[in-house]
């Protein structure tokens, strides 16, 4: 691999290509209208607590009837693609690796009791979402698009946030003696119908925006105090190299000192270009982070779970 990857990628980002301005979201006043008539999901992974988020296949079907200005679902099914450079990036779907970094969370007992967490390329939020109920003092939830924000992730926060108050507490206190069931991904979670319940208070510990990094990241510093997070989770975001160098700029400006990246991802994506290999090229000439592999899956399309911190706290 060439020792210049960094500067190659870099030349290869040109000023010019289209900027998706970031944008902050915030929930209605009367959020459970978002729910109304909605199917969702429940996939639960060994101790962590249940997880709810809205059926793709339903949503995807409906979606003429909410808002989508930005027409991310024509275009994906006009060219046939689950990332549009520019357009859509998958925000949707939740994809493969995101099980495989919830399942290492279970797997090595993260907490995240009174950390600020971010949920980078959230998606459906379930990474972000799992975060909240485990007692995180906030939640910031970022995607590229913003019908993602609007009509996917917040109202799947929203679901979850309708977990009665006894429930809450079991799992901030992660109490011992929580229902164990383990979803597996090949086999669809349950579906069920989504019901009107107040509003949660765990919901204004949460942030949402939309835009790219280059944009969201002058946008979120903003914020006073400005934010410093303990955990960013991103998951099947290095599909592209040319969006490394915003991605490694917000990760570095964006994380605690001493905080942690996890970050999921497939070996190499198809064609795209990007993948793990070619992004721990790229960080190791950065030399800010170190990167080291929690998980590796072996079977298939290569899979890992990877963490990075800052190099001078190893």
């Amino acid at each position: 691999m060439s020792a210049s990857l960094c500067l190659q990628i870099e030349d290869n980002t040109s000023p010019d290509d289209p900027v998706k301005e970031a944008k902050e979201h915030f929930p209605p006043p009367n959020p459970q209208l978002l729910l109304t008539d909605a199917v969702f999901e429940t996939v639960t992974i060994g101790s962590l607590p249940s997880l709810h988020f809205l059926n793709e296949t339903v949503f995807e079907k409906t979606i003429s009837e909410r808002e989508d200005t930005e027409k991310i679902l024509s275009s994906s099914k006009e060219q046939k693609s689950d990332l549009i450079s520019g357009v859509y990036e998958g925000g949707l779907k939740v994809w493969e690796c995101t099980y495989d970094l919830l399942e290492q969370i279970e797997n090595n007992g993260e907490t995240f009791r009174d950390k600020a967490v971010l949920d980078l390329g959230c998606g459906a939020g379930l990474l972000g979402i799992l975060a909240l109920k485990r007692g995180a003092r906030q939640v910031h939830f970022q995607d590229y698009n913003s019908t993602v924000i609007e009509q996917l992730t917040v109202p799947n926060v929203i679901l979850n946030c309708q977990e009665d108050e006894e429930g809450e507490k079991n799992d901030i206190q992660g109490r011992d003696g929580c229902e164990k069931e383990v979803e597996e991904i090949g086999n669809p979670p349950p579906k069920k119908r989504a019901t009107d319940m107040p509003q949660h208070t765990l919901l204004r510990r949460c942030f949402f925006f939309s835009g790219n990094w280059r944009t969201f990241l002058p946008l979120v510093l903003t914020k006073e105090p400005q934010p410093k997070f303990d955990i960013i989770f991103t998951s099947e975001t290095i599909y592209n190299t040319a969006y490394y160098p915003a991605l490694h700029e917000a990760l570095q400006k964006l994380l605690a000192s001493n905080g942690l990246v996890y970050l999921a991802t497939k070996s190499h994506y198809f064609g795209v270009g990007g993948g793990l290999h070619l992004f721990e090229t790229f960080v190791k000439e950065k030399g800010v982070f170190s990167l080291d592999h929690l998980w590796d899956g072996e079977e298939g399309l290569q899979r890992h779970v990877v963490v990075l911190r800052f190099k001078k706290y190893v």
